[in-house]
């Protein structure tokens, strides 16, 4: 029998970057939410679910071919979303690179048999979950140069989640044929 985890590619923060969303979260007043915990700051490019082992390293052979040219996200916007009920930053204006890299991953987890999430990609950081509101912040904008991109297993444990990088792969400018 095989084990499966819980998986999804992302964008996975350098040290300064999540010091930098670590002090901007801590400038949003508000203790009625569950804080994300600055060690799993990232920003989702495609959710996966539950993956056993065997499709796991299919995909990392399936994705490793991508070549999209690295990129920045400038996240300047904080917001609030009831249905899931998390407080996150995105972009006013994301790059048609992040969509194209988001794209590139859903056609090669396709290939693999395996079915993602329908709705439009938004790139986002998730700050808080169980929030109700949208609180008062001045949050400045924070630049996000994107050079590579993540297997990532979501990992539960007695003291709450936490999320290991299990495979990093760098974004590369195409080279023309």
């Amino acid at each position: 029998m095989s084990s499966t985890s819980r998986l999804f590619f992302a964008l996975w923060p350098d040290s300064e970057i999540r010091h930098i969303l670590e002090s901007s979260r801590q400038a949003i007043i508000s203790t009625d939410f569950k804080w994300v915990a600055p060690h799993n700051f990232h920003v989702t490019l495609v959710f996966l679910g539950q993956v056993d082992t065997a499709t796991a390293a299919i995909l990392s052979q399936a994705v490793t071919d991508i070549s999209v040219t690295p990129f920045t996200l400038t996240f300047d916007q904080l917001i609030f979303w009831s249905s899931p009920r998390i407080l996150c930053l995105t972009c006013r204006q994301s790059t048609q690179l992040a969509f194209e890299l988001a794209s590139a991953l859903e056609t090669a987890i396709a290939s693999c048999g395996l079915v993602t999430d329908p709705r439009p990609y938004i790139p986002h950081i998730t700050l808080a979950r169980n929030a109700r509101y949208l609180p008062e912040a001045n949050i400045e904008p924070i630049r996000w140069n994107a050079e590579a991109f993540c297997l990532v297993k979501s990992c539960s444990t007695p003291s709450g989640v936490f999320y290991e990088v299990l495979q990093r792969w760098p974004l590369i400018t195409p080279q023309p044929i």
